[in-house]
């Protein structure tokens, strides 16, 4: 056993008597360079730990990977009888083996161990995902007071009346401020403004002191919330003052936990409906984006986290657009949002992708004072603008739907790639506020002009080539060579884009009006364009893409990153992470290389 890393996933699964088993039964194996280790369609007894050299993966003539240390090969031969590939030692290879009966054995026993070798991709992500649930309730429990959202510290003083505390709650939009009475502080609520008044008859002129406690419970916001939590239920408070240094930073509510605890997604769309400017649906905003990592922590699943923040955002924008349309816009447009926000598929806030279309001619002032508020108070937000400039403050994307239909069969009689990415930005498209008739009436035309037109559906699958899918571990290898630091993987674009406009073609040829990318495989499914087994491993891939993106995209926030991407670095992949990315890749390949036969992309 000695020099085996029993940290490596799947190992890291293994209960103490199961580790004492693999000590017993773990071996060493020799590999000369050239020689297959793993056939492709072969059985294997072995399952093989990569200690030192290198391993190629081969698809025929293909170099599909490059495995290294710590990589575990080949799982299908040992558990379901055939290799998906050649496995030959690219040089002198030195692996760990573990026994087949062993393997077997430790998959009956052990289901997070057995997780690692599941057949389906979707079911293999499923059950590693569940073994984040260490970080979410105990990992909430041992949060910081100050990740949770909590209420302003106000400040009034004692002799002001119960009257003007009134109206500085409304103003701050807070239930509670703090009392300073002669170097005391107390706690006044809104319940002791209530009771003095309706239960006690005191006067409106009643000094504020005279109503509130000064016997105020706190706690520091460097605190753990479980500690929180002890003093509300030891005190029978529902509410806490924070401490900061000397002074106080605000005040912590019960239902401020609820949202820590339930990523506070309960909690926000009062939040949003509730905000009386631009100034606090913008704190909303921040709200929205603060959740997601907060959700990834206690292990949601990442389509739920997308399907949450995608709500979210479109009760955003269609508060947004209730504050600033004018009244002809507001009873003429449409909002519409598009891209992952159309799809569903949102999680960290993401470049603006909408657009306005309007039942007939509105006042150009109006158009043009819409534009510049919504657009910029997005840009306040904090939403990057569209590096293609498609949004509501460009005309091309906020005119009267007559015209835009006229765009786009001018979009679609083009041969420019451009004009094929702004229709499937546009078949994204889902209605956030406003007439819920123009986005139908608009979708209609482009699916009666792409009936039967083979060559306009080609063109626009052709997209699917903008970016290559790339075998992991080839790069990897090279830049080691050349002594190069890690090299990345832009998850977009290497597996993201490919499923998301595959899939969008398919069902654009369908026409499939469904707008999130599961639901339109879904569709296909029933349509007979997939086998289910298929279908599922391509949501499957999908997931993959989008749990990694989520990791980078949190990492690189933490690093202080003002837009994180989309790229992932491959010498921060566990071994397990290596395996599902590996799988992932090869389904995003397979089904480019469906799309290139189905629309003839050979030909362009």
């Amino acid at each position: 056993m000695r020099g085996f890393d029993l940290s490596n996933p799947p190992f890291d699964r293994l209960r103490q008597e199961e580790v004492e088993e693999m000590e017993a039964a773990l071996d060493i194996a020799y590999f000369p360079p050239g020689e297959v280790i793993v056939a492709h369609g072969s059985a294997s007894d072995l399952l093989h730990v990569i200690i030192k050299g290198a391993v190629e993966v081969r698809d025929g003539a293909t170099l599909e990977a490059v495995l290294g240390p710590l990589d575990t090969f080949d799982s299908r031969a040992v558990v379901h009888g055939a290799a998906g590939e050649d496995f030959v030692a690219a040089e002198e290879v030195l692996c760990h083996v573990v026994p087949r009966a062993l393997v077997l054995g430790l998959i009956r026993r052990n289901a997070a161990f057995a997780a690692f070798f599941y057949a389906e991709i979707s079911h293999k992500l499923a059950a590693f995902a569940d073994q984040r649930g260490g970080d979410g309730v105990e990992g909430v429990l041992r949060a910081r007071v100050r990740d949770a959202r909590h209420g302003p510290a106000v400040t009034i003083d004692g002799l002001a009346t119960i009257e003007e505390a009134g109206h500085r709650m409304r103003d701050a939009n807070t239930n509670a401020l703090l009392v300073r009475d002669d170097g005391r502080t107390g706690v006044v609520t809104g319940m002791n403004l209530s009771k003095a008044v309706v239960l006690r008859r005191l006067p409106l002129d009643t000094p504020v002191r005279d109503v509130c406690h000064f016997d105020v419970v706190s706690v520091d916001e460097e605190d753990f919330v479980y500690e929180a939590l002890l003093l509300m239920a030891r005190h029978g408070k529902r509410r806490l003052a924070i401490r900061s240094g000397a002074g106080y930073s605000g005040f912590l509510e019960d239902i401020d936990l609820l949202g820590l605890f339930a990523g506070n997604s309960q909690l926000i769309p009062g939040r949003i409906d509730r905000a009386r400017d631009l100034a606090e649906l913008g704190a909303a905003a921040r709200d929205i984006q603060d959740q997601v990592e907060r959700l990834h922590r206690q292990g949601l699943k990442v389509e739920v986290i997308a399907e949450i923040t995608s709500d979210l955002n479109r009760r955003l924008f269609g508060r947004l657009f209730e504050m600033v349309a004018p009244p002809s816009i507001g009873s003429m447009g449409a909002l519409l949002l598009m891209g992952s926000e159309g799809r569903g598929e949102q999680t960290l806030r993401t470049d603006q992708d909408n657009a306005l279309l309007l039942a007939e001619e509105v006042p150009e002032g109006d158009l043009r004072d819409f534009r510049d508020a919504f657009s910029g108070a997005l840009d306040s937000f904090g939403f990057p603008p569209c590096p293609g400039n498609i949004m509501v403050r460009n005309p091309t994307w906020s005119q009267p739907v007559g015209s835009f239909i006229g765009q786009l069969r001018s979009w679609i009689a083009s041969r420019d790639p451009d004009a094929a990415m702004k229709i499937a930005i546009f078949f994204d498209a889902v209605t956030a506020a406003g007439r819920t008739d123009l986005l139908p009436r608009a979708r209609s035309v482009l699916f009666e002009a792409m009936r039967g037109e083979r060559v306009v559906l080609a063109r626009f699958a052709h997209l699917i080539e903008t970016f290559t899918t790339p075998s992991l571990g080839v790069l990897s290898t090279v830049m080691a060579t050349v002594g190069v630091g890690p090299d990345e993987i832009d998850l977009k674009r290497a597996g993201i884009f490919p499923i998301v406009h595959g899939v969008r073609t398919l069902a654009l040829e369908k026409a499939i009006a469904e707008p999130s990318t599961r639901a339109r495989i879904d569709a296909l499914v029933r349509a007979g364009s997939f086998e289910p087994d298929f279908g599922r491993e391509l949501v499957g891939a999908l997931r993959v893409f989008m749990e990694f993106r989520l990791r980078a995209q949190i990492e690189d926030l933490r690093r202080g990153r003002a837009e994180p991407g989309s790229a992932i670095r491959l010498d921060g992949l566990t071994a397990a992470d290596r395996d599902m990315l590996r799988d992932a890749l090869r389904i995003v390949r397979r089904f480019r290389e469906t799309i290139r036969v189905r629309f003839n992309l050979a030909a362009f």
